[in-house]
């Protein structure tokens, strides 16, 4: 492996020892923007670790299976086209819940996906977190404690700039940035300033190491052209969102300029039902999209106590036929499934996990300007007391507030059931638009 010299930097850095032969660095941070080849340092060190250090385990976890699987099959193309690394491959691992290699002299290498349990019970030498900005305390505390028996211990985190969301990057970073000493903590970021033009070429440069090697100017104009402005500063100048917003939920400025007063959805709609832990306050919302594509989502009733809600449902189902009726069975509003079904209300239930999706899609279409609302009181008031709980990796809008924010987890659960419904064209509707 030929490394690029800003690659080579990490690893050197990353394994500075100390007098007595150990790292100097415990936590090794790289943070840098997308495809800059951040992949290549994993296979590097794996295979040093592993064949130089004779680490006897080594983890990469990343959010989701598919990055896994994906670093897994390129260190297993360089390990196959190497004779010297093949012949000392005992055996290799392939079953549902992770991928890896055993070597004949004991080392191990591991690939999975992140959850609660994932590493319990296991003892490593090395830990290797990709996609670091998904990265959640749940995830933290299973892995983590997998390295307090080993003499000589290590983890490292390879990410693109963090989300409002990324708790445990965002407190990496604020270490990293803090004055006075930094314990055992290395940390590697190549960015931009904060309030870099997205224009400014010396702007990219800075967050781009590979610009030259792998990366065009030609393209990064490209992408300024083609990302939302928001985007391009976190995805390729590497300038992390503000942590501050994930506490009170979505961005206040975000979400003024998603108000059009004219807005409207075209058919199909879906409609939603909220219901305040208290019982105190009900919410029906409206989501679908809008003709010219953007997504759409209003109140459309919002009253006092909950009597009112199975005929008002009833009569909209009667009067829009809509694409779904949707219900969280395990909120206040689950109590009126079977009244509305007795009533001939065809109702969608949503679990847990599908909530916290609909919230995570939703904070993004409001981010990239992909969602319109009508400046509604309701919904503006429950939009800025919202806050968020956080569960492993995943994420949802908080009810128990002492604001309702019944009017927003409607409008989010209506949207999403909307975006499920518009399934692609088979070939015969397809054949009938050309008519």
């Amino acid at each position: 492996m030929i490394l690029d010299p800003w690659q080579a930097f990490a690893l050197e850095t990353g394994l500075g020892e100390r007098p007595d032969g150990r790292w100097s660095a415990f936590e090794v941070a790289c943070i840098v923007s997308r495809q800059q080849g951040k992949g290549a340092i994993f296979e590097a060190l794996a295979l040093a670790k592993l064949v130089l250090f004779e680490s006897e385990l080594f983890i990469y976890s990343s959010h989701e299976f598919k990055t896994s699987r994906e670093a897994f099959r390129r260190i297993g193309a360089l390990i196959d086209s190497t004779p010297e690394l093949s012949s000392r491959v005992l055996r290799t691992v392939k079953n549902p819940s992770e991928f890896g290699y055993d070597f004949r002299q004991g080392q191990r290498l591991r690939f999975f996906a992140r959850s609660g349990g994932s590493g319990r019970g296991w003892s490593a030498d090395d830990l290797f977190f990709d996609e670091a900005f998904k990265l959640g305390g749940e995830a933290m505390a299973a892995l983590l404690p997998t390295l307090s028996t080993r003499p000589n211990p290590q983890v490292w985190y390879a990410s693109s700039a963090a989300l409002s969301t990324s708790d445990q990057l965002h407190a990496l970073r604020k270490r990293a940035l803090a004055e006075g000493d930094h314990g055992r903590l290395a940390y590697l970021e190549w960015s931009a300033p904060d309030d870099a033009d997205i224009h400014d070429r010396d702007a990219w440069a800075m967050a781009c190491p590979a610009l030259g090697y792998r990366l065009t100017e030609e393209f990064i104009e490209s992408e300024v052209e083609a990302m939302p402005e928001a985007e391009f500063r976190r995805e390729r100048l590497s300038i992390p969102d503000s942590p501050d917003v994930a506490s009170g939920g979505i961005d206040p400025l975000a979400w003024s300029a998603s108000a059009d007063l004219s807005s409207a959805a075209v058919d199909p709609v879906c409609f939603a039902l909220e219901v305040a832990d208290d019982r105190e306050w009900a919410c029906i919302s409206v989501g679908g999209k809008r003709v010219d594509g953007l997504w759409h989502g209003a109140v459309v009733d919002y009253r006092r106590g909950t009597e009112w809600i199975v005929d008002r449902l009833a009569e909209l189902n009667r009067k829009w036929s809509p694409a779904a009726v949707v219900i969280d069975p395990s909120s206040a509003a689950g109590s009126f499934v079977p009244l509305l079904e007795a009533r001939g209300v065809a109702v969608t239930k949503v679990s847990v996990r599908d909530v916290a999706a609909a919230c995570g899609w939703f904070y993004d279409i409001v981010r990239q300007g992909d969602f319109r609302h009508r400046d509604d009181p309701a919904l503006n008031v429950a939009v800025r007391a919202a806050t968020r709980r956080t569960t492993g990796d995943l994420w949802r809008f908080e009810r128990k507030s002492s604001t309702d924010i019944s009017p927003l987890l409607s409008v989010v659960l209506a949207l999403s059931a909307a975006s499920r419904e518009r399934t692609p064209l088979n070939d015969a509707d397809l054949m009938q638009t050309f008519h």
